[in-house]
């Protein structure tokens, strides 16, 4: 769990069992399958599924104990012809695999998959050529039971055959299927006189189970391209396209060139997705963040925040930083719409333009039609923040509200989109701003500012930002060849990124720092 915690990203959520595991992990298991058909049953609009007692489950009109008993004599065969292919419905395959895995692991049968589809394509030949050497054990559910009856008059007598026939394939099916075969291993596993909760483990098993993986394994080359990878997705160059464009090394190469040969006075940062995890609520960035722009600061470095976020970002800060180094620190709220110091506050103001009244009024008939729009934040005069329900990706949705302003006549080149929102932004707002505001108020060349986010290619919301000359992406770059770029190892984004950037970030005692990005990824 440690290292879970000291994740990115990542949030834990500890579920305890009253009961230890054994050997093949079933009660932890039958925790996790639950546990998630709970979780994505929330972001049905049914609502999460309603769960059961063992005495609940029911394959057609059998209870799991009945089913169970008619398994006896399969059981007996199995064990005898030591084999066993196990059909399924597509719908079904968590089911068979677990299957597999129970009866592989504990060494009690060797076992074939195949869906319906597979099974007819040459699978077929165990059953008419060693039918007296191979049982078969079928999955179904309604969508695939007239293809199973028509099937199982084909099947030859000699072949011992049981079915588990579940009612349907939505999450409680697939669990009473998880839990039944849990039990009809264990009927098979009785039937060999073998206890598979504690097999006895050779010092192979030992071996293989504690091999020391890091110095065993080679890690992964390293990525030569350092970068062109992320460009050539985000310009659309995928496969059957060739990646050995010579155009695209350059440059990267020149990019990477200049970054390092720049000193830099001043770094401005997107927040979500930069800083922080990019959530639906405010959270703090991570302490190792805090501690390089405490590191910056110290060392004389003007530090901007752009964000599409408001006032509750000032107060993490205030939090988070000794109130010395507030001089050093710019805030653009509202993806620039306002702009101030640690310290100072956005003022309270009413009333949206004629431009976001109107917008307002296109998302509010979008969410009458049943778009799932969550809420729509009104921040006059800056901009409306649209957020969705669970699971809704903002990437999809932009095109259905910018869609939507598009034909009432409204311009569509503000509408910007988060990992967790949609801005609509008025007229004159930008991230780019904040920039602005630290070459005019603090006389720092704008050659002489990085600026860093992760969603750089338009209509991302630090489009703005990744247009200055000088900027790094965390996730998606820019799709200007010159800027832009994401250089952080391909396997590191959001906010590993960043930190994988701010490393490299070599200060000095005259204000500034240099980017040293050359060399070998850790």
């Amino acid at each position: 769990m440690d290292v879970v915690r000291s994740m990115n990203d990542v949030t834990a959520h500890i579920f305890e069992l009253d009961q230890k595991d054994g050997y093949l992990a079933t009660n932890s298991l039958a925790l996790s399958a639950s546990v998630l058909a709970r979780a994505f049953g929330e972001l049905d609009q049914d609502g999460p599924p309603d769960f059961f007692r063992m005495t609940d489950i029911r394959f057609e009109q059998l209870s799991l104990f009945d089913w169970l008993e008619s398994a006896a004599g399969f059981a007996q065969e199995a064990v005898a012809r030591r084999s066993v292919i196990i059909v399924f419905s597509p719908r079904l395959r968590p089911i068979a695999e677990d299957l597999e895995s129970r009866f592989a692991e504990s060494a009690l049968l060797f076992i074939q998959l195949a869906d319906f589809r597979s099974f007819a394509h040459g699978r077929h030949l165990w059953l008419t050529e060693r039918s007296r050497d191979t049982a078969l054990l079928v999955i179904t559910e309604p969508s695939v039971g007239g293809l199973w009856q028509d099937m199982r008059e084909q099947v030859p007598a000699e072949v011992a055959t049981f079915e588990m026939p579940l009612n349907g394939s939505a999450p409680p099916d697939l669990i009473a299927g998880l839990l039944g075969g849990m039990h009809l291993v264990s009927r098979v596993a009785n039937a060999a006189n073998k206890n598979i909760a504690k097999p006895t483990i050779s010092d192979l098993g030992r071996k293989l189970y504690y091999a020391k993986l890091a110095e065993l394994v080679p890690p992964p080359e390293v990525e030569q391209t350092r970068g062109e990878h992320s460009k050539y997705e985000v310009l659309g160059a995928r496969w059957p396209s060739r990646r050995n464009s010579g155009k695209i090394r350059r440059a990267r190469f020149e990019a990477e060139t200049s970054l390092e040969s720049q000193k830099f006075r001043a770094v401005v940062f997107d927040y979500d997705g930069t800083l922080c995890s990019s959530n639906a609520t405010d959270t703090p960035p991570p302490e190792p963040v805090c501690a390089h722009i405490r590191r910056l600061a110290e060392a004389g470095v003007m530090i901007g925040i752009a964000s599409g976020r408001g006032g509750s970002i000032a107060e993490s800060f205030e939090m988070l930083f000794d109130k010395s180094r507030w001089p050093k620190i710019r805030l653009g709220l509202y993806n620039g719409g306002w702009i101030g110091e640690l310290g100072d506050r956005p003022p309270v103001r009413s009333g949206l333009s004629d431009f976001l009244i109107h917008a307002k009024r296109v998302l509010t008939a979008l969410r009458s039609s049943g778009v799932p729009i969550h809420m729509i934040r009104e921040n006059p005069p800056y901009q409306l923040s649209v957020r969705f329900e669970n699971g809704v990706s903002t990437e999809d949705m932009w095109f259905v509200v910018a869609d939507a302003m598009k034909q009432s006549g409204l311009e569509t080149g503000t509408i910007l989109r988060s990992k967790h929102s949609i801005d609509v932004l008025a007229e004159g707002v930008s991230k780019s701003h904040v920039v602005a505001n630290i070459v005019q108020r603090d006389r720092i060349d704008p050659y002489e500012i990085l600026t860093m986010g992760d969603l750089g290619a338009w209509p991302g919301n630090d489009s703005s930002l990744l247009q200055h000359r000088f900027s790094l992406s965390v996730d998606l770059p820019s799709r200007r060849l010159d800027r832009g770029w994401k250089l952080a190892p391909r396997f590191k984004r959001d906010v590993d990124a960043t930190l994988w950037y701010l490393d490299r970030m070599q200060t000095n005692h005259d204000g500034n720092f240099k980017l040293s990005l050359s060399g070998e990824y850790e």
